[in-house]
């Protein structure tokens, strides 16, 4: 029979606390996933997501929740199937604690089976599909976005109360935009003279402009987001159309696309949940520190992975990683508690937010252009798919 010495087994106790406490320690760091677009004409979108989320992430000192930080970026291409295999190895290789940015509609809805499945807290910060809002709700799927509708039914409340009485339609045939379309419609009770769906980036608009020019709608409500917007007001302008027809837009004209569309948008009138125009502190702060950092305004896709990085920062304050059920009820309490840089936040029932919708004007300030804040057409919107969600 062996015995140690007294000094032995004192040396033996330390190492086996400092290791226990590395492995605690190590046990509490955080791994975020985060996907979105990084290349191709969207890529804008994407990375106003990313820095957002990371200016929030460096402003809480790398860490969230009091826990060091990694955050694993990946570019999806906007493409569903590269999408799937991210998220498939965020899950099981990486072993995230959390998946944020998950791209368009159309790539996060094929992500949203596996999601599911694995437990695994995601935030969307760039969509909310209707499938999701309503009865394919999910209890550790999230948006600190929008519900994809919420815009649109905006614009459709504020040309309604303008007394616009023929509009014509536009957006690319996916997801987000037949819910965009779905959403200026429930709201708007004028004539809808067309209702046009093009091509997922496509990159000329003159077929579809002789179209729109020929139907003489009173204005024009469209959704077409990143380079699409870009293209296509630039296009509309070309056309002289912008100085005939009044615009319409949901993320179409924003802080992604306005440095390249400048005077060309001068005019148009923009559904959003958030604009640098808004002038609230938490706002103010935002875009000053954005600016400061990355030479550039932030678009609405900033403001969201900014907010979606501050209610991840509360939740793990709570729920420590490795729990995927607490962490998803922290995640859901937060939002009532984070300060949104929007205003008014909270999730609804289905995980989706609660929030204002305002109307923004593209207005020229000196050499600069910039938004107007003109009215806000549904204070605290709740989605209107809400109550086929089973989730309490």
């Amino acid at each position: 029979m062996t015995t140690r010495s007294p000094s032995l087994r004192r040396t033996s106790l330390v190492l086996a606390a400092l290791a226990c406490a590395g492995a605690s320690q190590l046990a509490a760091a955080a791994t975020i996933g985060f996907m979105a677009p990084l290349s191709g004409p969207i890529a804008v979108v994407g990375q106003d997501q990313v820095d957002g989320f990371m200016l929030a992430v460096e402003q809480l000192g790398g860490k969230l929740g009091g826990q060091p930080a990694t955050v694993l970026k990946e570019d999806d291409q906007l493409k569903p199937e590269i999408g799937g295999q991210i998220v498939r190895k965020f899950i099981d290789k990486d072993k995230v604690d959390a998946i944020v940015g998950l791209s368009f509609s159309n790539v996060m809805m094929a992500s949203l089976p596996r999601i599911a499945e694995s437990g695994v807290v995601a935030i969307a910060t760039n969509s909310g599909p209707s499938p999701l809002a309503g009865a394919g709700c999910k209890p550790n799927v999230f948006s600190t976005a929008w519900q994809n509708d919420g815009a649109a039914e905006a614009m459709g409340k504020f040309a309604q109360d303008k007394g616009v009485k023929k509009v014509y339609l536009m957006a690319p045939n996916y997801q987000a935009g037949k819910d965009m379309l779905t959403g200026f419609k429930r709201y708007f009770k004028g004539q809808i003279v067309e209702e046009v769906y093009t091509q997922v980036n496509q990159p000329d608009y003159s077929a579809e402009l002789a179209q729109l020019q020929a139907a003489k709608p009173d204005a024009v409500f469209v959704f077409y987001p990143g380079g699409m917007g870009v293209n296509f007001i630039k296009q509309m302008a070309q056309a002289g159309l912008m100085a005939k027809l009044p615009l319409y837009s949901v993320f179409t004209v924003d802080g992604t696309t306005l440095p390249a569309l400048r005077d060309a948008a001068v005019g148009s009138i923009s559904g959003a949940m958030w604009d640098a125009a808004l002038d609230t502190p938490e706002s103010k702060k935002f875009v000053a520190d954005f600016e400061a950092k990355y030479k550039r305004t932030p678009s609405e896709y900033a403001a969201t992975a900014y907010d979606a990085a501050n209610i991840l920062n509360i939740a793990l304050g709570k729920a420590k990683p490795g729990d995927s059920k607490a962490l998803a009820a922290a995640v859901k309490a937060a939002g009532s508690e984070v300060k949104s840089v929007r205003g008014p936040f909270a999730f609804n029932n289905n995980n989706l937010p609660v929030q204002n919708y305002y109307a923004f004007e593209t207005v020229k300030n000196g050499s600069s252009v910039t938004g107007k804040l003109l009215a806000t057409p549904l204070p605290k919107q709740v989605d209107a798919y809400h109550a086929q969600c089973a989730l309490k």
